[in-house]
């Protein structure tokens, strides 16, 4: 019998993140408890024996229901912000227009990412198949398969992506027969993704999607090892991965943001695989050591002294570089301490929040405690109790609590604005760090200013920590705007909902909706 493997490049389709790791998108506490409640270790080991228990409940974690969302995001947006980044693809986006209403925000984020890396700067290259009512009633692969011609002929990309929308799900669309199909006539990939909104309850699960597509049908097949080659998954964030890792002689191989199809095709020759976030790239990594061999950095994130230290030195033991790697240690050690020391002392009685996706507010809030900041709030928009190597070196959460102490207020919520007040009150936080910034219009209207992290590497290694740290004090300065806009803005919500202490009462409580209706009726 065959070893198991976790991911399986050999069907089209990802299985999803509540599946496959239990994922969960509400969840209130302290941080330790959801340590203790994830269980890590125990759960990587029912994923190494596929055993998920009775109906499937072995591999749940125990989250608030929700009665209903305000606001979310799905799998193909996060599809489109990531294979459509890439300069030399394109992405056929086989859906209703609707569906691609968000490609200007995301071509401002790409044109600054090409920006930050050196790279020409250039618009999305997105196509939309524009279905119509009548698509819907007779179907629309013929629209499909014109689509991919045009596309050919007017960008001839080095590859073609697909990716599907809860219309041509609902409709049956058979993509990956007419993707297959083109492909034999182009000789180029043309790469289905089944991303349909409704696949999966969090949009993490589209990052999956897009790497996994790429594994199958873009990384070279017949590597040629590249010893001094790391790859990094990444976003958008300015290259400060090359300012660690060239002094002790490695290059930087950047994926899926704005990397071209041939810097993805030598994935599979690299020397390793890291992340800036284990949400976000802990798929690639450890299909791309499960399927060829390249080792997967089993380490915490490189954020803090602690977290990047050991990050360092497991590149250092895979890639035997490491007596190079403890000179650099030392050597920046030296370098940012006093720095270090100088903002601690600017950060006294300074309290923070975090509110960004869930690896990366564990990185950011060990970046915060190591500049003397307090934190005892954040929020992340889901959680995974486990992540696809099932190393428990790569348990973020664990590491934060064990490292820098424990969160009172760690709550897991779906960018859901609605309760982000009650979240901030609870905690009355001096600033904010945020992604998915629609949320930061909110806290600005209570007095606390917010920093929307747009440079997503900005907390990355030492000089993360003074980067961060400097950054924050501009945030800071702006206080008084906050304070002074609080004065003369009213929240569009009752004051019943803003009295309430508890933001998760609706999911405890669903019957209030009820009792609140019939009394306005």
């Amino acid at each position: 019998m065959g070893r198991v493997k976790k991911i399986n490049l050999d069907l089209v389709d990802v299985e999803n993140r509540e599946k496959r790791l239990g994922t969960i998108t509400a969840w209130d506490g302290t941080a330790s408890s959801l340590v203790k409640e994830s269980d890590y270790q125990v759960r990587a080991l029912r994923r190494e024996k596929k055993c998920s228990g009775k109906n499937g409940s072995g591999c749940r974690l125990c989250e608030l229901k929700m009665p209903f969302n305000q606001q979310t995001m799905c799998s193909q947006s996060i599809v489109a912000c990531q294979v459509g980044n890439i300069p030399d693809a394109i992405l056929i986006e086989h859906s209703s227009i609707g569906c691609s209403a968000a490609h200007p925000r995301f071509n401002v984020g790409y044109r600054i990412g090409l920006m930050r890396r050196g790279k020409k700067i250039q618009n999305i290259q997105v196509v939309s198949t524009n279905l119509l009512e009548k698509d819907m009633v007779f179907g629309a692969s013929q629209k499909l398969k014109q689509s991919i011609q045009d596309a050919w002929e007017r960008f001839r990309p080095k590859a073609i992506f697909i990716s599907a929308a809860c219309a041509t799900a609902l409709i049956g669309e058979d993509i990956v027969s007419v993707a297959k199909n083109a492909e034999d006539e182009l000789g180029i990939p043309v790469i289905p993704l089944a991303c349909e909104g409704f696949r999966s309850k969090h949009w993490s699960t589209g990052f999956d999607i897009s790497q996994h597509g790429i594994l199958r049908q873009i990384v070279n097949k017949n590597p040629k090892k590249q010893k001094n080659l790391i790859n990094i998954v990444a976003l958008w964030g300015t290259d400060y991965f090359s300012e660690m890792l060239n002094p002790i002689g490695l290059r930087v191989n950047y994926m899926i943001d704005m990397a071209t199809v041939d810097e993805l095709k030598q994935a599979s020759e690299a020397a390793a695989s890291a992340t800036f976030c284990y949400t976000l790239g802990s798929y690639m990594a450890a299909a791309l050591e499960q399927e060829y061999g390249v080792p997967e950095i089993k380490a915490p994130q490189p954020y803090g002294f602690i977290g990047t230290d050991t990050w360092l030195r497991e590149i250092g033991k895979i890639v035997h570089k490491e007596n190079e790697v403890e000179k650099f240690i030392e050597k920046e050690h030296k370098r940012v301490h006093p720095k270090i020391d100088e903002l601690k002392e600017k950060f006294k009685g300074i309290k923070g929040f975090v509110a960004t996706g869930s690896a990366y507010s564990h990185g950011i809030i060990s970046v915060l405690k190591e500049l003397g900041i307090e934190v005892d709030g954040s929020v992340v928009f889901h959680h995974d109790p486990v992540y696809d190597s099932g190393d428990d070196r790569q348990d973020t959460l664990k590491h934060l609590v064990d490292n820098y102490g424990d969160v009172e207020h760690f709550t897991v919520s779906k960018t859901q604005q609605f309760q982000f007040y009650g979240l901030l009150r609870r905690v009355k936080p001096d600033f904010i760090i945020i992604r998915h910034n629609g949320l930061a219009p909110l806290a600005a209207k209570v007095g606390i200013p917010a920093f929307a992290l747009g440079d997503e590497h900005l907390p990355f290694g030492y000089e993360g920590i003074i980067r961060l740290g400097e950054a924050l004090l501009e945030v800071l300065a702006h206080k008084k705007f906050g304070q002074n806009l609080s004065r003369h803005v009213k929240l569009p919500y009752t004051k019943w909902w803003l009295d309430q202490q508890d933001p998760f009462i609706l999911a405890k409580h669903p019957e209030i909706l009820d009792e609140k209706e019939k009394q306005e009726v």
